[in-house]
Parts: structure tokens; sequence; C-alpha cells
């Protein structure tokens, strides 16, 4: 963590936060710049190679997609080519993640509302959006009985708080559908505090519905990313208390994860960046299957180090992986090299 004075550290944390509303408001995607030769980016597979083709027709058919469009549109995409196929909601909607029940039938997702965002539900067959809560980030259980969301305050207008209250409002929930009721997870226990928020960016169950993983989003210095595996039975705060078992990111040092989710197998489909520190600059993303203790188990994809990488996703049986290189969706079969599906997406997931 930087050790510049606490002055100006609140201020260089209220312009960090300025920036990642902006990031949220516009769902993330790339951070500028070509990758990997001319043209749009094809991602390096385990065998290194720069290239990726079309899914050929003669390949097992992949689930559907539900994403979100760079105009805010949710929206069902044939996995063949990428094709819009029907729009659910046509605009307002927020990355990176959405998610779909496990009956297929409902998607969660969140819109730009008020300092906290909203969480809402539509039917995948189409309808009026159904409000859930304030928050952000929604992720349905395996057995659709219970939504974990986050929630964290925009830094911008009415919504910025006092500077000694940095982390107030930043907090984890586990509402259970069927009554309303909520459990909330703070960043810390009461009475602690780091000085600095420590966003969730990304939330993902494992299949026994026991645990979650954390995707925590840095937010100075290109510091403080991290992936946190929480036991809601136990834990009391999402980001260092019980119940909360980070991942490991290994060597090299200074390598984090930007972002994991639970494979049905119980292991993770990570996106896995160096070098974090300051000045920011990322010298690689690779696309892993790790176990939840972080040691490697298969590389999907060599990545490209100047494009956020974002918005994974497993299918039911865990065959299928796809995840956002900026803006554009790549899928994998059977963990091989990945293939662009399309452009201009803020947020993906199977459904």
């Amino acid at each position: 963590m930087s050790h510049l004075p606490r002055a100006t550290r609140m201020l260089a944390v209220t312009a960090a936060a300025t920036a990642l509303t902006t990031l949220a408001a516009c769902g993330g995607g790339s951070s500028g710049g070509s990758a990997q030769g001319s043209g749009s980016p094809s991602p390096a597979g385990s065998s290194g190679s720069a290239s990726a083709s079309a899914p050929s027709p003669k390949k097992a058919k992949p689930p559907g997609i539900v994403a979100v469009t760079r105009a805010g549109a949710l929206v069902l995409l044939g996995s063949r080519h990428g094709q819009v196929i029907k729009t659910l909601v046509p605009g307002g909607v927020r990355g990176d993640e959405i998610s779909v029940s496990p009956d297929h039938g409902t998607v969660y997702f969140s819109v730009r509302h008020g300092c906290l965002g909203q969480i809402e539900s539509v039917p995948v067959a189409g309808g009026s959006p159904t409000v859930i809560a304030d928050g952000t980030v929604p992720a349905i259980s395996p057995d659709g009985t219970r939504l974990a969301y986050a929630t964290a305050p925009l830094q911008t207008g009415a919504c910025i708080g006092n500077a000694n209250e940095l982390t107030k409002g930043y907090t984890l929930v586990i509402r259970t559908l069927s009554t309303g009721t909520q459990a909330v997870y703070p960043q810390l226990p009461p009475g602690q505090d780091t000085g600095l928020p420590a966003p969730i960016s990304h939330l993902s169950w494992s299949p026994d519905g026991s645990n979650l993983a954390v995707s925590i989003l840095s937010i100075q210095d290109n510091e403080g990313w991290n992936l946190i595996l929480l036991n809601p039975a136990t834990a009391r705060d999402y980001l260092t208390g019980a119940g909360d078992q980070p991942v490991p990111a290994g060597t090299p040092q200074g390598s984090y994860w930007r972002e994991g989710v639970y494979m049905p197998n119980g292991n993770l489909f990570v996106s896995r960046a160096c070098c974090s520190g300051f000045p920011v600059h990322n010298k690689s993303r690779l696309m892993w299957v790790v176990s939840a203790a972080g040691a490697m188990q298969h590389q999907v994809a060599i990545g490209f180090p100047n494009l956020d990488h974002t918005s994974l996703s497993a299918s039911g049986n865990g065959a299928w992986l796809l995840y956002l290189a900026g803006d554009i969706l790549y899928i994998s079969h059977n963990g091989n090299k990945p293939a662009q599906l399309t452009t201009g997406m803020i947020a993906a997931a199977w459904r």
C-alpha cells in the first residue's frame, strides 16, 4: 500500500474512486491500444499461438449467452455467431456482471440508479423488469434461493461521503429471495478501517452454495486486487475476517487475480495479471483454471496486457468458458484455445 500522507491519500482515493465510478458506469472494458499484432486482437491459447478462428459449426454447440452491450442493452446472443437474437432491456444496464437463474428463466442485472445502483431481474422470455434491491454485481445461488450482491457508493456529486468514512457503505449482501431477509457483511469489522475502500467487482457461488468467490477491485496504485473465498456461515466481513480465505496468486512477485469464478468441479476460472504497483504497468494477462488453493491446473489462454479481462463465466457442465478482453467476447470449449465471438460487450454470461 502507498505510504503517502493520509491527506494526500484521501485526495488520491477520491480521484481514483471517481475514475472507478466512470469505469463502472461504462461497465469497464478496454484500457486502450492494440494487442498482439494488427487488426482485432485474438488471444493465444495454451500453445502460445496468437491467432483464433471462429467456432466451427461441427463442434459441440455452446449454450446460449446473455450479454450487455456498450449501449447498456441487456440482450440474448446466438452462441454460434454472437448475433443479437433478442433484447430484454433496451438501456441503462451496467457491466461487468449479470447472473442467470438455475432454471435458465430469469436474468439478474444492475442498472444505474441513485448512489448505489439497483438490482433488477427480467424473464428470459421477456417482460418488465422487477426491482429487487439497491446494489451491483448480482449472483444467484445454485439453488436459486439466495441472491448475493455488493453495495458501493458512487464517489461523484452528492454521493461523495465524508473523507474520514471512505469505507462506509461498502458491503456484501446475501438476500433470501422468498422472504427478503438479508445478511450483510461490511468491508471490515466495526471499528476497523484501512482508510481505503475495497469494492467488490464480481461474485460467484461455489457449486454447493456454501462459499462465494469475491473478486476485489483495486482503486489506488494498482494494489489491493484480491480473490477471497468467503464462507457466509462463518464470515463477519468480506475482506480479512474469519471465514475469508484469500487465494494466493503465486509468483512472480506482484501477480494478482483480476477476477475469479467457480467452476462446477470446485476449481476456479481466473484472470491472472502481472504486476501490481505504481506506476500501473501490466506485462501479462493469463486465463487459467486453478484449484481453490491457487495452483494452476490448466492454461486456457494468453491474454492481452493492455486489455482488461473480465466477466468470466463457466457453463453449467463446465465444458464452456467465456470472458471479455476489453469489449471482445471470447469462448472456449473444454479449456481449448478461445475463439472470438463478437465485440462491443461490457458483460456476458452463459444461460
